[in-house]
């Protein structure tokens, strides 16, 4: 499975973002997707995530409210819909997927396919 992340770029505090992920490969059994961001300094983190089939999605306490994570199985397409943003969103925002449950969706080794990182600014 091959990741494909678009939508980064500068946007003022309190603006929005789209970000997507074009899945592309082996996309006929997919279990999980998911969204972490890396700041400058700091560990890879958990943003959201959402499950292949059905309607379960699972937030961060630190963008509950404010992101929404929401998929088109037809098209292959990860989307992460960020509004009101905050300086503290600025990082690398990477996508990632799982063909099968492999540990909470939280970890990082819980998947297996990762995507290049997409660069999000937000200025003060």
């Amino acid at each position: 499975v091959q990741l494909q992340a678009s939508g980064g770029g500068l946007v003022q505090a309190g603006g929005s973002l789209r970000l997507s992920c074009a899945a592309s490969g082996r996309t006929g059994i997919m279990y999980e997707m998911a969204w972490f961001r890396q700041a400058p300094g700091r560990e890879r983190e958990f943003v959201a995530s959402i499950r292949w089939s059905g309607s379960n999605t699972y937030y961060a306490d630190s963008v509950k409210g404010r992101f929404t994570i929401s998929r088109d199985n037809a098209k292959n397409i990860l989307y992460l819909q960020m509004n009101s943003l905050k300086p503290e969103d600025t990082a690398v925002y990477c996508c990632a997927a799982s063909q099968y449950y492999s540990g909470a969706n939280y970890y990082r080794s819980s998947y297996a396919y990762w995507g290049q990182g997409t660069q999000v600014t937000v200025s003060s």
